[in-house]
């Protein structure tokens, strides 16, 4: 029997399971890979609010992946919540000199709810070490715009902020248009949600239609791990965020519907894939 790709979480702990490491245990073993994790905060959230959080040291964080690093061949990493300047540098200082696989950087700043995650001085660190190290960072619309400073109402919008963030040392940016539905004329529904990939000297858009729901929980999440897990699998980067956007609209459609806000994306009931 042949051993299942490794892939590695670094990120936040959401207790109520519809984000961070819980969630991207979830996605990675039903793409069939095997999931480890590191956790860098603790968080107190649920469906509707983020109440708090408590960072762990950048020792802890280490002290996680050192491990994981040691006993297992890591065929990609994916890295959400990184609180503050010592974990980030501490986490890329890691990935520099270990044997870790594909990069896949999701930058989170900001809750849905709106609580800031990290401060101006970490997302500094954030940009300087893990950019330009990373095979795809993933910004969602609001973190796009306090990334690239573009405030953001179209597609000019977006594609002026992505090439100041390749200009800030990213290669490939996913930028995730799910929170800003645009209007189609050339495809089978009248509002979409468009992700814009800009890789190399392409730029490709991958549309879904766009759901009014609230079952929106853990969508950046869930999408960057998935892509992790897809490069894990042998999907170039294309193939991995069409397959990862795909799947994600998918969960949303057939969200469990627990808790009282947004509800999380459905991960395992609705995987049927190639893998």
């Amino acid at each position: 029997m042949a051993k299942p790709p490794v892939c590695l979480s670094v990120a936040g702990l959401d207790p109520s399971g519809g984000a961070g490491i819980l969630a991207d245990a979830r996605v990675f073993a039903a793409y069939g890979c095997f999931p480890a994790a590191a956790v860098t905060s603790i968080t107190f959230q649920n469906t509707q609010e983020v109440r708090g959080a408590v960072s762990q040291s950048p020792e802890t964080v280490i002290g996680q992946m050192d491990p994981v690093f040691d006993d297992y061949k890591v065929n990609s990493v994916k890295t959400g919540m990184l609180p503050d300047s010592g974990v980030i540098e501490a986490v890329a200082g890691r990935l520099r000199t270990r044997e870790s696989g594909f990069l896949v950087v999701d930058p989170v700043v900001r809750s849905t709810s709106g609580f800031d995650l990290i401060d101006d001085n970490a997302l500094a660190s954030l940009i300087k070490e893990l950019f330009p190290i990373a095979d795809i960072v993933t910004p969602n619309i609001a973190e796009t715009e306090r990334i690239s400073g573009v405030k953001i109402a179209g597609r000019e919008d977006i594609e002026e902020a992505a090439t100041k963030i390749r200009g800030l040392g990213a290669t490939n940016v996913l930028i995730k248009g799910g929170h800003i539905p645009l209007a189609t004329s050339d495809l089978p529904f009248d509002k979409a949600a468009i992700d814009f990939l800009f890789l190399g000297d392409r730029s490709i858009e991958f549309s879904t239609e766009y759901l009014e729901t609230s079952s929106t929980h853990g969508t950046g999440c869930v999408l960057s791990s998935a892509i992790a897990a897809c490069l894990a699998k042998g999907l170039n980067l294309e193939e991995a965020v069409r397959d990862a956007k795909s799947f994600v609209h998918n969960g949303i459609k057939s969200s469990p519907g627990v808790g009282k806000g947004n509800s999380p994306i459905s991960i395992e009931s609705r995987f049927s894939r190639r893998f």
